[in-house]
């Protein structure tokens, strides 16, 4: 495998991580989330922060997804008196905000970044394998999650929180909950991007990295994990096999949007449903 298959592979797990984190919002608790990449860009700048400082890598990127999922679930406290478009434009809020508080402090790099970020101290294939093993434990909990309890608690809010406070579900918890899992892990991923690339921007965390990694939770089937992955995949390989994407990336994930939400609401996940139909019992 050359170096740019390692650097492509890694990209690809930073994003499955972001995406299956998203996942958990929106896809199984049903809060639409435009702000994603704030919580990334949280763990990324917190990264870079405390690896200037000397601290080791696994603290540092544990710092990241703790202050992430932290910041999260005060974000979904305060949102617990909006729901559907007007949650998704407080989430969008939260993404500007971001990327305004960081271009003023000149502690973060203004405008200008943070650069020299220090390495992780491995070769890139290692540190490939770290990040795959991330993608995979993240996989692995959203799994469970979708067959525990706490699963069928959030689908039962995501389908009609009043029929599920009349059940008995504590519907302010639940909605935290998901929020704070979330953005905990786009903190984790944040944290190996600022690894990765040793550089980070503002408008990297931006409104279009939201868009993108919504999109790939939309396109997958928005709640279905595989369709999530195999979304991501493909979403993050795209502008590397046809480079003139990149000039229209806003207006092709526009347009992936409409064209799922409007015809096909299940995504890939839909798709491979009807080409593997279930077994009659």
């Amino acid at each position: 495998m050359g170096l740019y298959e390692i650097s492509l592979a890694t990209v690809i797990g930073i994003n499955i991580i972001l995406a299956v984190g998203l996942n958990l919002i929106t896809g199984y608790c049903g809060q639409i989330s435009l702000g994603h990449a704030a919580f990334y860009g949280i763990g990324a700048y917190t990264v870079a922060l405390l690896s200037k400082m000397g601290w080791p890598i696994y603290l540092t990127l544990g710092a990241g997804f703790v202050l992430a999922g932290i910041v999260g679930a005060v974000i979904g406290l305060a949102s617990l008196r909006v729901k559907e478009d007007f949650l998704a434009i407080v989430t969008m809020g939260v993404a500007f905000l971001f990327v305004g508080i960081v271009r003023q402090q000149e502690f973060l790099g203004g405008e200008m970044g943070i650069a020299g970020i220090p390495s992780h101290g491995m070769d890139k294939l290692t540190y490939l394998f770290l990040v795959l093993i991330f993608a995979g434990i993240a996989i692995a909990f959203s799994w469970h999650v979708k067959r525990s309890w706490m699963g069928y608690a959030f689908d039962a809010v995501a389908d009609d929180e009043q029929t599920a406070r009349v059940l008995g579900v504590d519907v302010k918890a639940y909605k935290i909950t998901a929020f704070a899992m979330g953005t905990a892990l786009a903190g984790l991923a944040g944290g190996l991007y600022a690894y990765y690339t040793r550089f980070i921007i503002p408008d990297t965390f931006g409104f279009i990295q939201s868009i993108t990694i919504l999109s790939m939770v939309a396109v997958g089937g928005i709640g279905s994990i595989f369709g999530v992955v195999a979304a991501t995949v493909i979403l993050t390989l795209m502008p590397e096999f046809f480079r003139f994407i990149n000039d229209y990336k806003l207006l092709l994930y526009g347009v992936l949007l409409f064209s799922v939400m409007r015809f096909a609401p299940e995504g890939l996940a839909g798709f491979f449903k009807l080409l593997i139909p279930k077994k009659e019992a």
